[in-house]
């Protein structure tokens, strides 16, 4: 099973991006060691840890069902942009690791898709 997240704008010529429901699950891990703590930790992914013990401006993608939930609005997605975009700048000189640069081709991709939605002013969906 897969995970596809796209503009709520019902043209499917729109951009998106997909993962496996592992591969979802590796990116969201790789995001949260950037913030600075382990995913695994917290409450929602098996640990004890409140979201709210945690301040990342990427909680709504991190904290969010894989299949299931609210749809991240415009807004959300325009406040969790400089915070991806800084992401790639900072890791972009560790091009050596395969697994890196899946993940920063995969961040990349989710900004182009989070850039549609605010420009179209529309909601991404999870699905």
């Amino acid at each position: 099973m897969g995970l596809m997240l796209f503009p709520g704008d019902a043209d499917v010529t729109s951009p998106d991006i997909s993962w496996s429901a592992h591969g979802f699950s590796m990116f969201r891990q790789w995001l949260a060691q950037a913030e600075g703590f382990d995913l695994s930790e917290m409450c929602s992914f098996g640990g004890e840890r409140q979201w709210s013990s945690v301040s990342t401006t990427l909680t709504p993608l991190l904290d969010h069902p894989d299949d299931d939930g609210p749809d991240l609005t415009p807004g959300q997605c325009a406040g969790m942009l400089p915070r991806l975009e800084a992401i790639i700048s900072q890791r972009q000189h560790d091009g050596g690791d395969l697994v890196v640069q899946r993940r920063m081709d995969d961040t990349r991709q989710l900004v182009t898709v989070m850039k549609f939605c605010v420009n179209a002013d529309v909601e991404l969906i999870f699905g």
